[in-house]
């Protein structure tokens, strides 16, 4: 079994959920008493939100790329990030760290195609609806899938909702609703599928709650590690 190198923390609700996912998977796929075999850097994710916030993605990068190296140091056979958002820096780790890194937007984009849907809705932050980078260019460019994002007033209660309550630990039914009336807007603008584009997302938005398909970025993610991990 390979050792995974996860750069998590941000936030440490998501990243928990990524711990119990891929030890689930291992324990379905070997049996017995058998775990993943991980290394950990998690962040304090205070820091991240104001680099951030202030715009400051290089920093940002110098961080991961430092925490990378060092979890490649400690033996880790490959990386991954925990984290959408984060993967606007995605190919600065990439180019620093000689190991492996699983992108988050690979395995979603063999789920998204799998199912032949071809426009998909994307929530998340803001960075990751405004910023190309972080997901929505891969999906276009490797996939060929058309990516629509909520209008502005939508983005920023999605973002806000991430922000003061997910990242938090709070889940609220309202906020449940408020997500579901974003979908819904972006399955009338021509959505065929909804992707949960933040890795806090699937702690409150439920399958249903979209009337489309959603792909939920951790556990895609999370068991795609573990397939490469067994490989």
């Amino acid at each position: 079994m390979k050792t995974i190198g996860m750069l998590g923390g941000m936030s440490w609700e998501s990243t928990a959920v990524y711990y119990r996912l891929m030890n689930r998977a291992v324990v379905e796929r070997r049996g017995g008493l058998h775990s993943a075999k991980m290394l950990m850097h998690s962040f304090d994710f205070g820091e991240i939100a104001v680099l951030q916030t202030a715009d400051k993605w290089d920093e940002i990068g110098d961080r991961l790329i430092i925490a990378a190296t060092g979890l490649a140091q400690a033996g880790a056979d490959f990386l991954m990030i925990c984290c959408n958002t984060q993967h606007l820096v995605a190919g600065e780790i990439e180019r620093a760290v000689p190991l492996p890194l699983l992108h988050i937007a690979d395995p979603l984009g063999e789920a998204i195609a799998a199912k032949g849907i071809r426009r998909a809705g994307l929530i998340g932050t803001r960075y990751t609806m405004e910023k190309g980078g972080v997901i929505a260019d891969r999906l276009t460019e490797k996939f060929g899938i058309e990516i629509v994002v909520p209008e502005a007033d939508d983005r920023a209660e999605v973002h806000r909702i991430i922000f003061d309550e997910l990242s938090r630990g709070q889940f609220l039914e309202s906020s449940r609703a408020a997500l579901g009336a974003v979908m819904a807007r972006l399955v009338a603008h021509g959505a065929e599928g909804i992707i949960l584009g933040c890795t806090e997302l699937p702690m409150i938005v439920q399958p249903e709650d979209a009337g489309v398909p959603t792909f939920d970025t951790t556990t895609l993610h999370a068991l795609a590690a573990v397939n490469m991990a067994l490989g």
